[in-house]
């Protein structure tokens, strides 16, 4: 009877050894993957005119025009390029809000 019992414990852990790896992989791996593409994608919708962006070939430019897949950024002054949005890798510095919008803005926090 203690036999059986030993038996069929080696043969469960094969299975449980495989489940927790899959489980490590998941945890270290594909969720943090997951994470900085969502990061990603946030960023990418949120440009706006004025922001300052870095591509992902290292050039630093200003957004001048959004549409639903591209970027066009103004690199040097009179000079503008035109990027698909997966292309910019990160913001500098995000455009500052018109006065008029801060207002409107401090208005609605206050009410």
């Amino acid at each position: 009877m203690l036999l059986a019992q030993e038996n069929s414990a080696s043969n469960f852990t094969p299975i449980l050894m495989i489940v927790l790896l899959f489980g490590v992989m998941y945890f270290m791996m594909i969720r943090p993957q997951q994470k900085r593409r969502r990061e990603a994608a946030n960023m990418q919708s949120s440009l706006g005119h004025g922001d300052e962006v870095v591509t992902i070939g290292g050039l630093y430019g200003t957004v001048t025009g959004v549409d639903d897949e591209t970027v066009l950024l103004e690199v040097a002054p009179g000079v503008e390029t035109r990027y698909a949005r997966p292309a910019i890798a990160r913001v500098v510095t995000k455009a500052e809000q018109p006065a008029e919008a801060a207002v409107d803005d401090a208005d609605a926090v206050k009410e």
